[in-house]
């Protein structure tokens, strides 16, 4: 007990272990992965207080109070709904025992020390967490730029006359191919599996 105490009170409890994937089945955030729809655990950080778990859908983050507490708060953040920025990997020093890694994801932030012997380990995580908020970066851009280019069309078209008959045969055709080109668009640049990028990078 003096010993669980104690190490809250000096804030080692906050230090994570990365877990190897032999592991995965014996963490508690496993439970939480949606298995049935293809979800993989790519990465995961546990601490005596809490657990992160990266999965190739979205990051799993089981919140304890403390070492010492039983109670957790499960909280679930998508990669597709929720963007990743800002990520950093903070180094040790000399007199330090353990590393960092942040981000956001979405409005939240990240704050995760880690055991300074597994910085290799978590090198991974940092490039796939910066790949993952580049291609989230470059396809809202991409999107953005194919739905002006769709207004564009519409407005160029609206400016072409056409026979009354026809009116609304080609309104209908115009609509139909406009919102197929615009859902496939959607799809092609709203990624919600990232297991390319962590197959990429993750090296267990």
């Amino acid at each position: 007990m003096f010993k669980k105490v104690t190490s809250d009170v000096l804030g080692l409890s906050d230090v994570g272990k990365i877990i190897h994937p032999s592991d995965y089945d014996k963490v508690d955030a496993d439970d939480y992965v949606m298995h049935e729809d293809n979800e993989k655990i790519y990465f995961l950080i546990k601490s005596k207080a809490d657990e992160y778990c990266f999965t190739n859908k979205a990051l799993i983050h089981l919140d304890g109070t403390s070492a010492m507490s039983k109670k957790r708060l499960l909280r679930r953040y998508s990669y597709s709904q929720n963007t990743i920025t800002h990520v950093f990997l903070e180094t040790a020093g000399t007199v330090d025992l353990d590393v960092e890694i942040k981000f956001v994801i979405g409005s939240v932030n990240f704050s995760i020390d880690v055991n300074k012997k597994q910085i290799e380990e978590l090198k991974d995580l940092y490039k796939a967490l910066i790949k993952i908020s580049e291609i989230c970066h470059e396809n809202e851009f991409s999107l953005q730029f194919s739905e002006q280019s769709l207004n564009l069309a519409s407005a160029t078209l609206n400016r072409v006359h056409s026979k009354e008959e026809n009116i609304v045969e080609n309104f209908q055709e115009i609509n139909e191919r406009a919102f197929k080109w615009l859902q496939d668009n959607r799809e092609k640049y709203h990624v919600k599996d990232f297991g390319f990028v962590f197959e990429k990078f993750i090296n267990n």
